[in-house]
This record gives C-alpha cells, structure tokens and sequence, in this order.
C-alpha cells in the first residue's frame, strides 16, 4: 500500500526543530571539514565531515534524522545507482540529503546529512553491514533490498550472516516499509521480516550466490521464475515486475524504462527505484521519465579521455558485479582492469578466482592497480593473455591508439575521478 504523497507533503510542511548546541556544533564542524577536504585536494569529503561530528555528538544521527522522510538503500549491488536513481525521482518534491559519492558506512551517511541539515528528504545508501545501527537511528520511512551475494569475505562477512543480520534489523523495523527483490532468495528471506514488504521482480539478477536457502542450508527448487525451498520458504507474488524495458505493476499499469545506463542490472535497479517511488505516493509514470535524464552514477560509466584515449570508466567490486560488467565490454576495445586491496575494497582478494575473466582471452587486456600482481596471477590461469603496468593512466597510455574500456574496483576508481580530464 502506498505511503502516500501526503506523508512527504506533511513531513516537508514542517518547520525543522531547532537542532541541539551540541548537534549544532557538531554540524558545523562536520561541514567545515568536509569542505576543508574538498578545497585542500585531500578526499571528497565524503567520510571525514561524518566521522567529526559522530565524534563531537555521538547521537547526532538521530538528531539529523528527525523530521525527514528517509529512504535506505542497502544490497551488494547497485546501491549508489538505485539511490540516485531515487535521488533525481524525488527532487521535484524538495531538496534531498544524499551520499551521492557512495560513502555509505555511517560516518558517510552522516555527512550526507551534515551536509544537508535542512532538506526534508533523504536517501541514503547504507553498506549491509551497517543497517540495523543506522536504520536505528534513522527509523525510514522505506528500506530498499536490492540482492544479497558473495562480497569481500574480510569486509562483508558470508553471504548468509549478513542475511540473517538484516532480518534481524529488518524485524526490528515495524513502521518501515520495505521493498525487496523478489527473485534472490536470500533477499526475499530478510525481507519477510517486515510487516510491510513490497515485492519487485526484477528479471534474475544477483541470483548466483543464492542456490541454497538461507535460512535452512537446502537447496532452492527454481521453477521458471517461481522457487521454493522445503522450509516453506518461497518466492512471493511480485507487487512489481521488470518486463523488458518496462516496469509492471500488479494492476497492468506499465511504465516505460528508456535508461541512457547500459545494461540489465540497471534495468533491475530501476524498477526498484519505480515501485519504491510508487510506495512514497510519485506517480510512476513521472517516476519513469526522471530517469531518463541520467548518464552517469558518481562517475561510472562516463566517458572521458585519459592520455589522449578516449576511455569509458566503470565499476566492478565483486564477483556478481563483474559478470554484470563483462558483458558490457566493447570487444572492440582493450581492456585496463584496476584492482587496490585498501580496507573500503577487501584486503582479501580471493574473490578474484570467481570472476570468469576467461571471457576476456584473444583481446589485448593490462592488469594495474596497488594489487595487479595479483590480478596477474588470476589473469594468467585463466589464459587471459596481459601486461601489468600498476598506474592505470599509464596503462592507458601505453596502448595503441583508439577506444579504451577501463574497469576499476571501489578505490581505484576513486582514485580514477581527479586524474580523468580531458587529456
């Protein structure tokens, strides 16, 4: 059932309560570093302004929470996409506090709100791990599960634990609606726990790690789109369905998904946008066309030129995250693949080995990165013939000219963004 737009109009109707000294200082801390991080060349600002104020208030996420209608995005994949994906939906309705960067541990998520202390909305994606401190602190009005799969084991934890993890925070969430990915069972698991869930199917998707129920260790019996495990455990009727390039709801309404994104995972994250948008009262048609305007996530799948190539940058962290991403690939073009093993990545790389870089044999590929000794290794067994240069500029720069199709994980992307420009 809908949220309702009267619940947006009322919480924006409000004046903001006058914010405690305590918080009021921490805020204007948390700004003037991030701002001070941003002018120095140091970081994006994206963590440091949180960590501040977290330390001078350490409820000061409650208080920045008060007042606002919030929206939490959390999965393995396709977080920041679908967050801003809501993000451009919703800001017709008022001004939104986003961690558009993708900072999503808390002290991201606070900075966010530092550095909109004001806007009424807020949508804000939350690593899994940190769901239930945050969401606590938040109480939002929509939880949004995308998929549940394999990530870095050093960082994230296996895949089941952090399923059981978000049940638990999900269950302890009973005014939150929550709207789930119908088709991944370990997501379908932790979202039964709540008293509002909404279904979307989005076409399969993230489904590779999900073999074996999460909840008893059996084997899920898949059945075309339907699957059930012997626990009782099932997939639900979906509220939403992904059909092609269009979003279904349960009525027939369709609505059409003309993305500039590539690919179908974006497919899939937009259908959660829509049938999230849905529950928060926007007409989802008006829902569809806001996302026709986006080109571009946080700087991924941008276009740009690099030593005087033209190269288009995307983002690949996880196992699930690269089998969306290798059939991207123009084969036309090399490849510079961009691996760091800083503590936001994994330090473990042993995700690597699930990673069906074979698919790359018989085109001109380079490893680089703080860790592309180890993707050289990766890459020689799977007989991916490569060089390994560790600066991916000057990866780029040593290839023929022509096209270039650059894949980095989280930091090395990041490290990616300032040295892009135009030559």
């Amino acid at each position: 059932m809908p949220l309702g737009s009267p619940v947006l109009d009322e919480r924006r109707a409000r004046t903001a309560p006058r914010l405690p000294r305590r918080t009021r200082v921490a805020v204007a801390l948390g700004r003037t570093a991030a701002g001070g991080s941003r002018r120095l060349g140091l970081g994006a600002g994206g963590v440091v302004g949180g960590r501040i104020a977290a330390a001078l208030d350490p409820d000061v996420l409650r208080h920045l929470g008060r007042h606002r209608t919030v929206v939490l995005v959390t999965g393995t994949n396709g977080k920041t996409t679908t967050a801003s994906m809501l993000t451009r939906i919703l800001e017709p309705l008022g001004a939104v506090a986003a961690n558009r960067d993708g900072a999503n541990m808390p002290d991201g998520v606070i900075t966010a709100l530092v550095d909109r202390p004001d806007a009424p909305l807020a949508v804000l994606e939350v690593d899994e791990n940190y769901v239930a401190e945050v969401a606590q602190r938040l109480r939002p009005a929509c939880l949004v599960l995308l998929n549940l799969s394999r990530d870095q084991l050093d960082r994230v934890g296996e895949v089941r634990t952090v399923e059981r993890g978000l049940r638990e925070a999900i269950g302890a969430l009973p005014g939150t609606a929550v709207v789930a990915n119908c088709d991944d069972p370990l997501a379908t698991s932790a979202a039964t726990a709540s008293a509002r869930p909404v279904w979307v199917s989005t076409g399969g998707c993230w489904t590779a790690d999900a073999l074996a129920c999460g909840r008893c260790g059996r084997p899920i019996h898949h059945d075309g789109p339907a699957w059930r495990c012997r626990c009782g455990l099932a997939r639900p009727r979906p509220d939403w369905v992904l059909a092609g390039d269009r979003a279904v709801d349960a009525g027939g309404r369709t609505v059409p998904l003309e993305l500039r994104l590539p690919g179908r995972a974006n497919a899939s994250n937009a259908v959660m946008a829509v049938a999230a948008a849905a529950l928060l009262g926007v007409d989802p048609g008006a829902a569809g066309a806001r996302l026709t305007t986006i080109t571009e996530v946080a700087g991924r799948y941008r276009r740009t030129v690099l030593s005087g190539h033209p190269v288009r940058l995307l983002l690949a962290k996880n196992p699930a995250g690269w089998r969306e991403t290798l059939p991207l690939l123009d084969d036309r073009a090399p490849v510079v693949i961009a691996v760091n093993g800083r503590e936001a990545d994994g330090r473990d790389l042993s995700w690597l080995w699930d990673v069906p870089f074979e698919r790359l044999r018989g085109r001109p590929v380079v490893a680089a990165g703080e860790r592309s000794a180890d993707l050289a290794v990766r890459l020689t067994y799977a007989g991916v013939a490569h060089l390994r240069c560790p600066d991916p500029v000057r990866a780029v720069a040593a290839l023929d000219p022509g096209p270039v199709e650059l894949v980095a994980n989280y930091t090395a992307f990041r490290q990616l963004a300032p040295r892009s420009a135009d030559g």
